[in-house]
């Protein structure tokens, strides 16, 4: 694909921002906003089946796939509306009223999560159009980099100024930012259809194709076991982490700071670390030793259970767990991209992103019944357990590469 690495992962790192900007805000800031209300820990915990657009989006995948803007681009022709209309969301939202109930904030919440997975899907198939293999290490840590930096600002600055300025004026800003990043979106001009790629409207296979792809061959039947589980353990022991702070007695403002961004800055760093070691590692041992760390660092969460934490026991697990599921992450996508057919770019990604997002969706909704039966300590501990489950099925499910004529390319 024609384009200079800078501008390609520039373009990316944008698109992916837009997505964690209001995520970040309603996965890191509502589930504070509503232990301060005192909702429980187990309805907590079930509010993040709001995210469920983004494990359904594979449904949808394929038409996001074959139909695009004949003029705007066959990725840029969903990727314009999309932003423009959560933008519209997000001021609608500003004129709502959390104190009087919370359920027409839901519905938003379910409305922007169904346009951002959408937009994901086109965004996807554009990283895979666009980057080349030797790229995609760099091009996925790019990727979560910038979908970190989204929810830095979105988890992190945006809790500050909710506390300071308030709802309304708080998504009046998501907004205006939302804005700003399309403007790439705009000015990028999509290169035209490559003869692999199918042409607008065209019987491409669906969901079920897609499915049979992956289920068909036992390689890749394996692969999608280590998707299920890979991300779970960390979701399950972390989905209660901010309840888990709130209950400590610290205040919006000050877990906006520790989590929103000291540990997505971590977490950013993680990214790119792990982004810029998967070609030096192997994609296999990539996964192995990141997935080892990842494990660990969900189970040092333990540490600060205890009474009144000190600096090091209050930071050190958040810095570590974020950089080493940051690292995890940026493999485990680069990995992802391997496995996608180049003509079905796009929902053979969406097909296994949905895996990854329905297994974390369930470990997450589970973390709060399992947090409110066991404890926090425990919680977190039961989450390391899972995660270093997955590295074991991780070294099983890898040990051979994919081996498909019709794959981009097959993991190193």
């Amino acid at each position: 694909m024609t384009g200079s690495t800078p501008r390609k992962l520039g373009l990316l790192a944008t698109l992916y921002f837009s997505q964690g900007l209001p995520f970040g805000f309603f996965t890191q800031a509502l589930p504070a906003v509503m232990r301060q209300q005192g909702i429980s820990l187990a309805a907590i915990g079930l509010s993040t089946l709001l995210v469920l657009p983004w494990g359904l989006k594979f449904l949808w995948a394929p038409f996001v796939d074959r139909h695009g803007g004949a003029r705007a681009g066959r990725r840029r022709g969903w990727l314009l509306p999309l932003q423009l209309v959560s933008v519209a969301v997000l001021l609608v939202l500003a004129l709502a009223d959390p104190s009087e109930g919370l359920a027409g904030v839901m519905v938003g919440v379910l409305l922007i999560n169904l346009l951002a997975a959408t937009q994901d899907i086109a965004t996807d198939g554009l990283a895979v159009d666009l980057l080349d293999r030797h790229e995609r290490g760099l091009g996925n840590g790019v990727q979560v980099a910038g979908y970190r930096v989204g929810m830095i600002v979105g988890g992190g600055a945006l809790l500050v100024a909710f506390e300071q300025l308030g709802w309304a004026w708080t998504f009046v800003g998501a907004a205006l930012l939302l804005l700003l990043a399309t403007g790439p979106v705009w000015a990028f001009r999509e290169p035209p259809r490559r003869a692999h790629e199918p042409a607008e409207g065209s019987g491409e296979p669906g969901v079920l194709e897609a499915l049979r792809h992956f289920v068909g061959d036992p390689t890749r039947r394996r692969w999608l076991l280590v998707l299920g589980i890979y991300k779970a353990g960390d979701y399950l022991g972390t989905s209660m982490l901010r309840p888990f702070y709130i209950d400590q007695g610290m205040g919006l403002a000050e877990l906006g700071v520790l989590l929103g961004t000291v540990g997505f800055g971590a977490g950013l760093l993680g990214a790119m670390l792990g982004g810029a070691a998967v070609g030096r590692l192997g994609r296999r041992r990539a996964l192995l030793v990141f997935g080892a760390l990842q494990a660990l660092s969900v189970a040092s969460y333990a540490l600060s259970t205890g009474a009144e934490p000190g600096p090091v026991l209050l930071y050190g697990p958040v810095i570590f767990e974020h950089l080493a599921t940051g690292m995890a992450t940026a493999t485990l996508f680069t990995l992802m991209m391997d496995r996608c057919r180049p003509e079905h770019a796009a929902t053979d990604y969406t097909l296994q992103a949905s895996l990854v997002v329905l297994a974390t969706l369930l470990a997450a909704a589970l973390g709060g019944t399992t947090a409110q039966w066991l404890g926090y300590g425990p919680n977190f501990l039961l989450g390391g357990a899972v995660s270093l489950a997955a590295v074991g099925l991780a070294w099983l499910g890898t040990s051979r590469p994919a081996a498909s004529p019709s794959s981009a390319a097959s993991p190193s």
